[in-house]
């Protein structure tokens, strides 16, 4: 399928209302531009935020192995219940929103019986480890993809207005840093970041790491495909998937922090169209994160130091969708306000 073009005739229309609003020209600022923004990609002059799906995909890593991060990657299942039982971040915040929340496990590795509302959808028992062999082949790839545009078919039909994509993942910071360092040909040193707690000592050794798996698999930055084969992660090439049926289908995506923005980087760098459809939500407090964003052209709607992943950054940014709308489609304008023009 091709990536869809955004309205321009729609865009036109959300421009004049904001020229016609009873304000002086551009002084709510990025409101503004977000209001006419969504109005392109809804194909509507008055667009609408109310209706938000956040889909968290789940998998394992077996790069885990290499002691990359602080926590077992038991917790990849023991948040997927979390999930599943409301007491996560982004479950708190998707119910505060009336979001529709649901949990796809795309590839953990452990045996366990998936509580209600959790799809399994499972493509590998978890990635590999990326130091020594290829995360993934290209089957599995693709299941992993499909069960990423099969949530975004989902949101559709349920009449979504935005698509946010989370993941949880034991170890996928050092996925997407090895995924993000390959497709920016940048050394492990600029990108690696603390993940779920790391020491100094620890992000170190997680660069150490990245570094051999780098050296393992060769130059791939002219390849994200091959790049998320070999480096990225089961529910990285979810969201990867997801973003681009957002694309195709046109649906808006308001895109969370480090992780999915690499798979947002991988996306677009297969089809650059598809970057106009997506909207950054935060700057988070990964250090790796600000390279991705400019590699992007991206310019986050808030920077509170979040690093949590899970979609949790993307769904905090929902109220500011939500605002700009509500003031582009309700706000009199100079004609039925009464007031002068300048």
């Amino acid at each position: 399928m091709v990536i869809r073009q955004p309205d321009t005739t729609a865009e036109a229309g959300a421009r004049e209302r904001q020229r016609r609003l009873t304000k002086p020209p551009g002084s709510l600022g990025r409101l503004e531009d977000l209001a006419v923004r969504l109005a392109a990609l809804q194909g509507r002059a008055r667009p609408t935020a109310d209706h938000v799906h956040i889909t968290v995909f789940a998998a394992d890593h077996g790069v885990t192995a290499e002691g990359v991060s602080a926590y077992p990657a038991a917790v990849t299942v023991e948040m997927i219940r979390n999930f599943a039982a409301g007491g996560a971040a982004v479950s708190v915040i998707a119910r505060r929103l009336a979001a529709e929340l649901e949990v796809v496990d795309v590839g953990t590795a452990e045996d366990y019986e998936p509580p209600a509302g959790v799809r399994c959808e499972r493509a590998a028992r978890g990635s590999g480890n990326i130091r020594h062999e290829p995360a993934m082949d290209s089957a599995t790839r693709e299941r992993a993809e499909a069960s990423g545009r099969a949530s975004v078919t989902r949101a559709l039909t349920a009449g979504a207005d935005i698509f946010v994509g989370g993941e949880m993942g034991i170890g996928n910071t050092t996925a997407a840093t090895a995924l993000a360092c390959a497709l920016l040909d940048l050394p492990p040193a600029h990108l690696a970041g603390p993940g779920t707690g790391l020491d100094a000592a620890g992000v170190t050794h997680k660069v150490a790491v990245v570094e051999a798996a780098l050296a393992r698999h060769g130059r791939l930055r002219d390849d994200p495909v091959a790049a998320l084969e070999r480096l990225g992660g089961l529910e990285i090439a979810a969201l990867a998937g997801a973003y681009q049926a957002c694309g195709e289908l046109g649906l808006s995506v308001l895109a969370d922090g480090f992780i999915a923005s690499v798979a947002a980087l991988v996306a677009v760098r297969r089809e650059p169209a598809l970057r106009d459809w997506l909207l950054f939500a935060h700057r988070s407090g990964e250090p790796g994160h600000g390279g991705i964003l400019d590699a992007l052209g991206a310019e986050p709607l808030l920077d509170l130091g979040m690093r949590l992943g899970e979609g949790s950054g993307a769904a905090a940014a929902v109220p500011l969708l939500r605002l700009a709308c509500t003031l582009h489609n309700e706000m009199a304008t100079f004609d039925e306000a009464g007031v002068s023009e300048s």
